[in-house]
């Protein structure tokens, strides 16, 4: 099928045409108890963002001021967040970040891919008149301009485009992987494969970034041809771009920084082990990922606590490296290479280490923990180690490949020695007293 060349009107820019699809719809399972009362992209990201602001931003940087999420599974505290954070845009000049949930608008059946996501919303999309489809995931951590990506789209003059950054090739069978040619053609696409399947032996592969831009028909038309293949899953990654990397014309769009040239920063944070590495890599002296780039902020809700207290207990409390939001309450405790969330506290004569302890979380005096992730909301007892025996960590709470201990609410009150039956789990979309979720 040959592409469609993309003409967009003299002095109106191509970001203007386009309409961004923002997936927020997967169940996010590989994150355990993280997972269990709301989606991915709702998840907190370096205390006080949430994974779907850094997608959200990019956008707004860019240029491109119509954008729909996508949502499915688990969805509410993703829909405060978008009500209190993402509704300023105009409307009335036609911008807008909007919501889409499943409605069953297409076909009597929830969403079962990424691809039959944006195929139930065919008849809203198209309403929008788009010239071109940005099709972007809620949970990846990221500055991109988009802007870079749109007009070497038009340029090159594809049916789509798949930006992609080098990744190591031990890392393969977490992402779809590419090989293209010197033109920039995408020449083979293969989801989340086995080193065998892998036709290069380079140490440093392509990997799609779920950044995909398709000229607006094209989509259209091979949306429709997906959604009769019956043997198809209806996703982007397993069934859509395989197809069309063989039969059309697919380009790859190499993610660099346009200071440097080297590979841009983009993070997949599906995995307790992914989104425990990428809060150290904020803490690093040179950082990768720069939060404070006041030229790109990250924007979000900001909810209205005090600044963060540190206070002198039975000893001095003492915080290095670490990212402390707001409302936070430190007690004479030592906090290193830790990120807390809004309104965390940590009691007297503690020690947190490499640790993520998430918003509204309290910690209790004399603990250790290291290594660990402390969710939303949940208390850790007086006393309580966490981190320094695998062994016992495996017994009471969820332990990543890599070593990372997730304390989980319910988990946390089965392992308080001075709790008599475990506390129900509140879902995290109730709204705490500080008028935050």
């Amino acid at each position: 099928m040959p592409a469609t060349p993309i003409r967009v009107p003299t002095g109106l820019p191509t970001q203007a045409k386009t309409l961004a699809l923002v997936l927020a719809g997967g169940n996010g399972t590989r994150l355990g108890e993280l997972t269990r009362w709301e989606c991915k992209p709702a998840l907190p990201f370096a205390g006080k963002f949430r994974n779907i602001d850094f997608s959200l931003s990019n956008c707004l940087h860019s240029g491109i001021r119509r954008v729909a999420v996508l949502t499915q599974y688990k969805s509410q505290t993703l829909i405060r967040h978008l009500e209190q954070a993402w509704s300023f845009l105009p409307r009335n000049l036609g911008e807008f970040v909007e919501l889409w949930p499943a409605q069953q608008r297409m076909q009597p059946d929830w969403y079962s891919g990424t691809a039959n996501a944006v195929y139930q919303n065919l008849d809203m999309i198209r309403a929008h008149a788009p010239q071109l489809i940005l099709v972007l995931a809620g949970d990846h951590i990221y500055r991109m301009d988009y802007r870079r990506l749109l007009r070497h789209h038009v340029q090159s003059q594809v049916d789509v485009t798949i930006a992609c950054v080098q990744i190591p090739r031990a890392e393969a069978a977490g992402f779809g992987i590419l090989t293209s040619s010197a033109e920039g053609r995408a020449t083979d696409f293969i989801e989340k494969p086995h080193s065998a399947e892998l036709k290069t032996a380079e140490d440093s592969i392509l990997a799609s970034m779920g950044v995909y831009v398709f000229n607006a028909e094209y989509l259209y038309e091979r949306l429709a041809r997906d959604a009769c293949n019956a043997d198809s899953s209806h996703d982007f990654g397993h069934d859509l771009l395989p197809a069309a990397v063989t039969a059309d014309k697919v380009g790859a769009f190499a993610f660099t920084d346009p200071q440097t040239g080297k590979p841009g920063y983009w993070r997949d944070v599906g995995t307790l082990d992914s989104y425990w590495k990428a809060h150290m890599e904020l803490l690093d002296r040179e950082p990768a990922f720069k939060l404070f780039d006041v030229t790109w902020p990250i924007f979000t809700h900001a909810r209205q606590l005090p600044p963060a207290l540190l206070l002198a207990g039975t000893r001095p409390g003492v915080v290095v490296d670490s990212l402390i939001s707001e409302g936070c309450v430190v007690r004479g405790a030592t906090v290193f290479s830790s990120v807390l969330g809004p309104g965390a506290e940590v009691g007297a004569d503690s020690v947190i280490e490499q640790s993520i302890v998430m918003p509204d979380a309290r910690i209790g005096s004399g603990c250790r923990l290291r290594r660990v992730i402390v969710e939303t909301g949940s208390h850790v007892p007086d006393g309580l180690v966490i981190g320094e025996d695998p062994n016992v960590d495996a017994e009471r709470f969820q332990l990543s490949d890599g070593g990372i201990v997730l304390a989980s609410a319910s988990a946390l009150s089965q392992a308080d020695p001075h709790s008599g039956q475990p506390a129900p789990r509140q879902p995290a979309y109730r709204l705490q007293a500080t008028g935050g979720i």
